[in-house]
């Protein structure tokens, strides 16, 4: 099987190629940036095209059987979903596995939840056969927090106190694979999920009881993150966070049991646990300071 992946270069994208290739399967990555798609297995075929100009992505999409659908937070994403599914149509393409987001009603109005809605409907419309996953809030945003754990002995994503069933990226790889390569998962949504609910303040307890320091939660006052974010991310971007820590810290986005029913259907296996996460994640960071 070809399979293309769409964001083959990022935290996720990158799993996927790299599991499709210890599968056998034969990958592609679209990517704007040939540099960064260096650090992929050496059978990966690279693609130069840009969700941008649709003009671009009819040499990537040609003759793949599947392909994998994730496309960054960007203001034109649901342009871009939405080219990558007319370039899938046009190609033949037969199976499309799209990375969304969880989306409980009274989430969509979310920005970047909200954007995903036209281009999961185009999906479903696309006459290929499709798998819609929806992971969690990822373990791996906590890279870009690498400064503030470290220097600062804080952890600053304002995630609140009810709780998020965060996921590890390599999860989510694994769920896309299966999907992609094995038969029945069809016409089907799935959560992807972690084993425990996580608040701001369990997260911090875990970082502290795994690096042997004190780490505290940064708190929940998102006017004070937003002014500390803007000034690192594009102010579009800060001001979706925003909105969608908001709903976090109002309404948590916890697994139910049938949530995990379905995983266990697609990932075969449990979930990585955050702490397993935290441990790695630690001894790479000490070794790197």
């Amino acid at each position: 099987m070809n399979v293309l992946v769409l964001g083959g270069t990022g935290t996720v994208g990158s799993q996927v190629a790299a599991n499709l290739v210890r599968r056998g399967a034969g990958v592609r990555v679209l990517t704007r940036n040939a540099d960064a798609a260096k650090r992929l297995p050496a059978s990966v075929s690279v693609y130069p095209g840009d969700l941008e100009s649709p003009d671009t992505l009819v040499t990537a999409f040609d003759q793949a059987d599947a392909v994998f659908l994730l496309n960054a937070l960007s203001p034109t994403e649901t342009a871009q979903g939405l080219a990558a599914v007319e370039a899938a149509q046009k190609a033949g393409v037969k199976k499309i596995v799209y990375l969304s987001v969880p989306m409980p009603e009274d989430s969509k109005h979310i920005p970047h939840f909200k954007s995903k809605i036209p281009i999961e409907e185009a999906v479903r419309q696309s006459g290929a056969k499709y798998t819609i996953l929806r992971p969690n809030n990822f373990y791996q945003n906590d890279y870009m927090f690498r400064d503030a754990i470290l220097g600062y002995r804080i952890y600053p994503q304002p995630i609140g106190s009810i709780g998020l069933n965060r996921v590890d990226a390599r999860d989510i790889a694994e769920a896309a694979v299966n999907a992609l390569l094995l038969d029945g998962y069809e016409g089907k949504e799935y959560p992807v999920i972690g084993p425990d609910p996580l608040t701001g303040e369990s997260i911090a307890s875990i970082y502290t009881r795994i690096f042997g320091e004190e780490v505290r939660y940064g708190g929940d006052d998102l006017d004070a993150w937003f002014e500390q974010a803007r000034m690192v991310l594009p102010e579009w971007l800060a001001r979706d966070l925003k909105i969608m820590y908001r709903y976090f810290q109002e309404k948590g986005l916890a697994a139910t049991e049938r949530d995990f029913e379905l995983q266990r259907e697609i990932l075969m296996r449990e979930p990585i646990s955050f702490e397993a996460f935290v441990a790695e994640t630690a001894a790479e960071w000490k070794i790197s300071r």
